[in-house]
């Protein structure tokens, strides 16, 4: 029972720590909290519905695309909303009060159209076959969601720390005027951390409306909550304390629902998230900044 709970909570976190990678990549590289990022979440899941039910195509080929179109949705949005705040040099409170005005016009357009009924994926395109390994029921999706995690966050990391475009990306994360100074394309950077952070948060929509049968407009704001605590515990922008955050919260979350009571496990995330700032207002992986007269 334990055991089985253990690779719930893990299967769980694996989720918020998707979810969470590409709000914190947003946030430590671009230095902006970016409130459409929900939306990416729940555009992810009704993409590859629409790939699967309206053309028919594989459960995994519809996963791809949701990613990249959801990325390109991303570098638009990040173009139409947030790129002229950079240009004027906007305090930041303008960019979230932006997103968050974008991000309610985005969720009531999404109801409107699709309606606020739970959708299912068509069961021919992906069957949830169980099996048993070690005295565990692991399911396919289940499977696919942690080896989803491995990759993204494998990739991430060749990418930020083998790559010159890596290097770059650290290089606007550390100081932007520095780093235009010394000829990096800003514009181009951003577009690509943009692209990068909605595809993963499109990914992370599509693989847990895959894992629960279940899909509507509004589930990328239950999720956004959930990232925000993960981003707070594991520190803003730090893309390893998302990922050990995500996991912890996912396994603690689990845990709590089975053994004390489900109506108490939303509230775990929230409650780690203010002890957190209580205890380590950085986070647990995040570096305290030193502010100069």
């Amino acid at each position: 029972m334990l055991g089985q709970q253990l690779l719930n909570g893990v299967v769980l976190g694996a989720v918020y720590a998707l979810f969470a990678l590409g709000f914190t990549l947003i946030f430590g590289v671009l230095g902006v909290i970016n409130l459409t990022y929900g939306f990416y979440f729940s555009a992810g899941a009704f993409l590859a519905l629409y790939f699967t039910q309206g053309l028919g195509i594989s459960m995994m080929l519809a996963l791809l695309l949701a990613g990249i179109v959801t990325g390109g949705i991303a570098v638009i949005l990040d173009g139409l909303l947030l790129t002229p705040l950079r240009r004027a040099k906007a305090p930041e409170l303008a960019s979230l009060m932006v997103t968050l005005g974008a991000t309610l016009f985005l969720y009531s357009l999404m109801s409107a159209y699709f309606g606020t009924d739970i959708r299912r994926l068509p069961p021919k395109v992906f069957t949830n076959v169980g099996f048993n390994w070690l005295g565990l029921h692991i399911e396919t999706s289940q499977l696919l969601i942690l080896v989803t995690m491995v990759v993204i966050v494998s990739g991430l990391g060749w990418l930020t720390q083998r790559t010159r475009m890596g290097l770059a990306i650290r290089a606007l994360a550390e100081n932007g005027t520095a780093a235009q100074l010394a000829g990096i394309n800003a514009g181009a950077v951003t577009r690509i951390v943009s692209f990068l952070s909605g595809g993963i948060g499109g990914l992370a929509g599509v693989l847990i409306g895959m894992n629960y049968n279940a899909i509507e407009p509004y589930m990328g704001e239950q999720m956004m909550l959930k990232g925000f605590a993960v981003v707070i515990m594991g520190g803003l922008g730090n893309i390893r304390g998302a990922l050990v955050a995500g996991l912890m919260l996912g396994v603690l979350e689990t845990l709590t629902a089975g053994y004390i009571g489900s109506s108490l496990k939303d509230a775990v995330g929230f409650g780690l998230a203010v002890l957190t700032l209580w205890v380590r207002p950085v986070g647990l992986f995040g570096r305290a900044t030193i502010k100069r007269a």
